[in-house]
């Protein structure tokens, strides 16, 4: 085999600078969607982790409060942002909503029920239901007050952007113990 052979069959064999050129841009883009789909990927898995953990959250503190305002024998202070009851042991219950947060007060001792919250508003009303409807009467005093209704709408950031959104949370309770 000569020389000139040998030259010949290498430069068959090898791409041309073309075809380096053109398989890089198909490998660049190739790369970019896979990068795209990963991250599409990772934002739309947080945001159903958040989701779950904020419903999770908000059915606990709405399970905790039904029971502790079904059980208290009447409310003593209420604001749209703030509720006292006397409980079942004749103490102060608080539950106040303050800078996205909301805590329960009792004995001296704070705990939180949620956070991030967005808004959070309480009302109350008479037990005596307005006619042909599911609508309760505004009471004229607290001491008429038999029913508090809760609606509340929490959120959290994904990636730095308030994204994740609850669906709001509403529940209507009657205290029973008056």
């Amino acid at each position: 085999m000569d020389c000139k052979d040998t030259f010949t069959k290498n430069r068959q064999s090898a791409f041309t600078l073309v075809e380096v050129m053109i398989a890089s841009a198909l490998s660049l883009m190739l790369a970019a969607i896979v990068g795209v789909f990963f991250f599409y990927s990772m934002r739309s898995f947080a945001a159903m982790t958040n989701y779950a953990d904020m419903n999770t959250r908000s059915q606990l503190a709405l399970d905790k409060m039904s029971k502790d305002i079904r059980e208290s024998h009447s409310l003593t202070a209420y604001s749209t942002n703030s509720l006292t009851f006397l409980d079942v042991n004749n103490n102060s219950l608080q539950y106040v909503y303050t800078n996205g947060v909301l805590n329960r007060i009792s004995g001296g001792v704070t705990t939180t029920f949620l956070t991030s919250c967005d808004s959070l508003q309480f009302y109350i009303y008479q037990h005596t239901p307005v006619s042909n409807t599911f609508d309760c009467y505004l009471p004229a005093d607290l001491s008429s007050a038999r029913v508090v209704q809760m609606t509340w709408h929490c959120s959290r950031p994904i990636m730095g952007t308030k994204t994740t959104t609850e669906t709001v949370e509403s529940a209507t309770l009657s205290l029973r113990n008056h």
